[in-house]
């Protein structure tokens, strides 16, 4: 064994000879997307992330008919189909298909928004629903309601909204029999 490898107690372990090597650095993010200013450090990855600004999705989900950008994509998606939610949160038992999800979901109840918006201040737990938020105010790529002209930030809180202007309330409880306007009223409802 080499005098490196040991100390005055003998053997010195492994984290220990690691902690002698110099720190690595992180590599440096030296592409950038020209759309979005969004940064990589490999020419493949910001190749793969600029897909998402031409509009094109050529992978299309055979259940559902959702298109995609990526095929990474679209297989994450599928799992929706599948029914398979194997990562349940045990704070509120709101499960996922990935555990990623569920990390993500967890900042939720740790009560910190550490994401901001600079113009109108709202807080947000996470940085990507703040980036969303901030579409709002740039009208790039913002979902308004024909009724009543409200800009949202996708697709999704656009169909959500749309319930406020119907008078039925056709999602209903299966234990209470209250009823809802939507299913994410309802979600909610049970979780309780």
């Amino acid at each position: 064994m080499s005098s490196t490898q040991k100390d005055q107690h003998g053997v010195r372990s492994r984290r220990s000879q690691e902690a002698d090597k110099p720190h690595r650095r992180k590599r440096e993010k030296t592409y950038s997307c020209d759309e979005c200013g969004k940064e990589f450090t490999v020419r493949s990855k910001l190749k793969r992330h600029q897909v998402i600004h031409s509009g094109e999705r050529l992978f299309s989900c055979d259940l559902c008919g959702k298109s995609f950008s990526r095929k990474d994509s679209l297989k994450q998606h599928q799992l929706i189909h599948s029914g398979v939610k194997a990562y349940s949160c045990d704070q509120c038992g709101r499960a996922f298909t990935q555990s990623s999800s569920l990390q993500s979901h967890l900042v939720t109840h740790s009560g910190i928004k550490a994401y901001s918006c600079d113009i109108c201040g709202k807080t947000f737990s996470q940085r990507g629903d703040r980036n969303i938020h901030l579409r709002i105010h740039t009208r790039h790529d913002v979902y308004c309601c024909e009724q009543c002209g409200k800009y949202f930030a996708t697709d999704t809180l656009l169909q959500q909204h749309m319930f406020t202007h119907t008078e039925g309330r056709p999602y209903k409880c299966d234990l209470c029999e209250k009823t809802f306007k939507s299913p994410l009223n309802l979600r909610k409802h049970q979780q309780i």
